[in-house]
Parts: C-alpha cells; structure tokens; sequence
C-alpha cells in the first residue's frame, strides 16, 4: 500500500540505544498502565484529542506541505483522528471491550465447575508503524495508537520517513498532553530510521506490533515477528484490490451514475487508500470502460506523496498495461515524476482467470482495471482469485437475487458493501477494516472500537478471594460494565 517497503535480512538487528531506552521506559509505564483505571485512561486519551485540536493551524499547514493532500482533507482527517481518541475513551469506560465473564460454582457439572472469571488485559508495549497515506489517522496518533492507549498498553511509535516533521510534532503534542493528564513516563514514545523500526519488532519488551503499509514490507517485519524466540502478533494491514461487481439490471438503470461515483472513488487522494476500488467487474460488451473515462475526463497529475510511491505506482501500471490481455481506456501510463494521474484500464474475466498472479495486484494510485465479464459465473470466478481484500462490493437493483454473490464477496472480504463505493471508513463499534491475507495478517480490525481485541489477551481467575479480583470481575460489579454471567448477558448497570 505505501513505499515502506524495503528487503529485511533474516538476523537479529542490532538494537540502538535509544530504542532500549524507550523500551525500558514503556516497560515501566505498563506497571502503572496494567493497573490504571478506566477513567484515568478516558482522561489520557481525551487530553491528546484536546491537544491535537488545540494545534490544529499549526499541524495542518505541515502535514499539508509535506503529504501534499490539501488542507481540506487534512483538516478533516485531523477531525477524525480526535474523535476516534475520544470514541476509545467513551469504549474504555462503556467496558464491554473487557468481556468480563463470570461463571459461579456448579458442582452438578461435569467436571464440576469452579468459581471462573475471565476477562481481556493489555499485552505490554507495543509497537506502531505510521502510514505514509494517512498523516493523522493512521500515523503517530492513530487508530493504532489509541486502540493501544486505550487498553493499557504503553505505545512505541515509528514515525513514517514521508511525514516526518508532522510526526515528530504530533508525538511532542501528545506526550506533552499525556504527561499533563497524569500518564507515567514512558507511556508514548516516538522512534526513526529503518534500521530502528527493524529492530523494534524484534526488541524484548514489545508484546505486539500494528503496522499498515506495502505487502513487501509488512511481510517482512511479519516474518520477523514470528521468527522471534518469542513470537508475537503482527496485525498488519497490507494490500487489497477491493474488488466491485455491477450486476447488468444496475449497469442498465443507471450507468452515468455508477461511472461518476466510480471515478470519484479511484481517483480520491490520488488512489493512495487502502480501500481504493481496483477491480470493478462490468457485464460484457457495456462499454462501461469508456464511460468511465469520459467521467474521469482530462485528469491533470497530482503530487504523491512520495517519490517513492509515484515511481511504483508508475512501474505497476506499466506491468498491468504492457499485458497481452489489458488495453488502457483512459489516461496514460506515461507519469510524470512525483506525480499520479488517473488511468482506466480494462481487460476481460477470461485473461483475468488466466493470469491472476499478474492482474490481480493492487497498484497504489488512480488507477481501477475494469474487467468484463459473460455471466455471473465467471464474474464470482474472478473474485474468488483476487483473495483477501479489505472490501467487496456489488452494486445492483432492488430486488435483485444477491444469494450466490454476498457468500463469495464475504469469502474474500472483510467490510462487504451494497451500493456504495469503499473509500471512506467510518470509525465505529460495527467497523471491520481488515480480511483475509493479503489484506491484513490478523482477523482482527484496525478501525473502530473493537480494534482494542489486538492488544489485550484473556486471564482467568480460579477459585480467587475477593479481595485480589479486578473491579471488573467483583461480584457486585462496582464499575457497572456490561458482563457475562453463568452464560448470561447482563447490561450495564448504574455503578455505585
């Protein structure tokens, strides 16, 4: 998805000292933030969300200059990563995320059954990776990051090379706000260089690691996590295609519009989502390819964000279009350094299912490969080959039978969407961003409240005196969080 990708050797990277040095220090913060409370943590989070907010004229203007995607979006996107902070505050004292369970004694069981309760703690520090794409959501203070806050868990950042002056300013901001708001020392720390991020992933002290970014390199720090003498999870969001089918009944009743909401979708932020359609599956001899063109119309290149990104954005339309069984529309392959424009190719489902190794790859840019198929068959044929992807998407009329389409989009997708286009992921408590690989290589989401579920893992106490249980599992419940008792869910109820 982003040009953090590099080749990592399989040995142990030596650790520099300022990587010990954090790591030391959030392994002391997770002693004071394993016991906070959950109002000491709402109050963290909410303090960065003010803070962020505060600095608004200062941080948009510089992500701007250094990301290139307008302070409107920006301005927006700094919006959301605020709210989302607050949102995992209002989750933390809501309490479900725990799923505090508790069984009592029965002993008409077999075996018979002790006094169990169970719920979810924090793993430890944690590492983040930025992403080059998403300056504030996905960056030093994002779903990641507070996802992580929100359970715990002390946070270790790496900052993204493509924004490093914004994330070397966010992370001041937000330690500054932690510290004020009464968050231990080591609680959030901000990294850089490659060589450090390599060996953050395999550093002692960190229990788990969030990344977004390319396939390539994600794999890699994927690789090494699992290969440590302590494997650990690695949730990282990597490439998806997001692949669209337009039945023949919507294409019919209304193409001009499904070409212009397409046209919007591919080319928003100059293709840079990790949700960006790439694959819309169009009935056979619709000319819906060139109907998207004319919508797309004389696109003029946009600045990427990054050289990087360009270049490979650049080489990818190159492979796709210099394929026997692709023809460009729409644009040209021809890009100018630093900059993307928007390209509409097609080719059809046959030469799809002939060569997917080659055509189903996501190329990171405005770009979408507009595939015709002959019947429904073939159409769900080709989304069966694209794999894991982060979206799926039909588009069709009311009324229409979707009971052999929706079972294969869910097959392959983790967020399946009825007449709507994937660019744009609200942040919320249904959210799913996150499928099966190569999209992401954990089950888990990233966006939304249920993205806490990566950093914590269950204990259970046996047969516990009182007095050591967590508030959460007491049995008058003092916090009143929603609970799982002897196989029944109770609500909320007013805490004492």
């Amino acid at each position: 998805m982003t040009d953090q990708s590099v080749l990592i050797a399989a040995t142990r990277t030596p650790v520099p000292a300022e990587l010990d040095v954090a790591a030391s220090a959030a392994r002391r913060a997770f002693a004071t933030t394993v016991a906070s409370t959950s109002a000491e943590r709402a109050a963290w989070l909410r303090a960065a969300a003010d803070a962020l907010d505060a600095h608004r004229d200062e941080l948009v203007p510089l992500a701007d200059e250094e990301a290139h995607l307008g302070t409107a979006r920006l301005t927006g996107e700094l919006a959301r990563t605020t709210a989302q902070l607050r949102l995992f505050a209002d989750a933390v004292l809501e309490g479900s995320y725990l799923e505090a369970t508790v069984d009592h004694p029965d002993a008409t069981t077999t075996p018979p059954r002790p006094d169990l309760r169970r719920l979810l703690r924090p793993l430890g520090p944690v590492a983040v990776f930025g992403a080059s794409n998403f300056p504030f959501a996905f960056s030093v203070a994002g779903g990641d990051t507070a996802s992580a806050l929100a359970t715990g868990c002390p946070v270790i950042v790496k900052n993204h090379p493509a924004h490093a002056r914004l994330g070397r300013r966010t992370a001041e901001i937000v330690a500054a706000a932690l510290a004020d708001a009464g968050a231990p020392d080591g609680v959030f720390t901000l990294v850089e260089g490659y060589e450090t991020g390599v060996a953050l992933v395999q550093h002692p002290e960190i229990r788990a690691v969030g990344f977004t970014g390319s396939l390539h390199g994600g794999r890699a720090l994927f690789d090494l996590a699992s290969s440590r003498p302590d494997p650990i999870p690695f949730y990282g969001e990597l490439s998806a295609v997001n692949p669209v089918l337009i039945t023949t009944a919507a294409l019919d009743a209304r193409a001009d519009e499904l070409a212009t909401g397409l046209a919007g979708s591919f080319t928003q932020g100059a293709g840079q989502f990790c949700t960006n359609p790439g694959l819309v599956l169009v009935p056979a001899g619709s000319a819906f390819a060139e109907r998207l063109a004319d919508a797309v119309g004389q696109a003029s290149p946009v600045p990427m964000l990054t050289d990087g990104i360009a270049s490979a954005f650049a080489a990818g339309l190159g492979a796709l279009a210099g394929h026997a069984g692709v023809r460009v529309v729409g644009g040209t392959t021809e890009q100018q350094p630093g900059s993307g424009s928007a390209v509409v190719l097609a080719s059809t489902a046959t030469a799809v299912i002939a060569d997917p190794g080659a055509l189903l790859v996501e190329c990171f840019g405005p770009s979408t490969l507009v595939v015709e198929y002959a019947d429904l068959d073939e159409a769900l044929d080709v989304v069966r080959a694209v794999g894991g992807s982060l979206t799926a998407s039909v588009h069709a009329e009311p009324g229409e039978d979707l009971s052999r389409i929706v079972p294969v989009l869910t097959e392959v997708a983790g967020r399946v969407l009825f007449g709507g286009w994937p660019t744009g992921v609200a942040v919320s408590w249904a959210q799913q961003h996150g499928g099966p690989y190569p999209s992401s290589t954990g089950a888990h989401t990233s966006v939304g409240m249920t993205a806490m579920r990566r950093f914590q893992r269950p204990v259970a106490f046996q047969d516990a005196p009182e007095e050591v249980l967590p508030d959460e599992l007491k049995e008058h419940n003092p916090l009143g969080i929603p609970r799982r008792v002897d196989g029944v869910l109770v609500p909320p109820v007013s805490a004492e």
